[in-house]
């Protein structure tokens, strides 16, 4: 299994205001076996994910992992999962933690 990162991960980390929180997710980034980079490639596919409605940031992440190939993305967000899932043409399937842990059988 491999953990993957982003500039984008690491600007919004930066902007948790609970110091301890923003420690400890940092702490968990260098775990991370991959960062991808902002490259106009995510950036366009940002583009695309924003037109289809999603935050810019969460658009930026979601980018970000398809970009990389990462097999899976994890997120808590509810409401950001509900419309990640409608989308098309992405490398990374999107998933819930418990999602995550049946597909990983773990």
């Amino acid at each position: 299994m491999r953990l993957v990162s982003s500039e984008s991960l690491v600007f919004e980390i930066g902007r948790v205001p609970d110091q301890t929180r923003r420690e400890d997710a940092l702490a968990i980034l260098k775990l991370a076996n991959e960062n991808v980079a902002l490259t106009t490639e995510v950036e366009a596919l940002a583009r695309k994910l924003m037109a289809s409605g999603l935050k810019p940031l969460d658009a930026l992440h979601l980018a970000s992992a398809s970009t990389a190939k990462a097999d899976y993305f994890c997120t808590c967000d509810d409401k950001f999962l509900r419309k990640a899932k409608t989308l098309n043409g992405l490398d990374t399937k999107v998933v819930s933690p418990t999602e995550l842990v049946m597909e990983l059988d773990i």
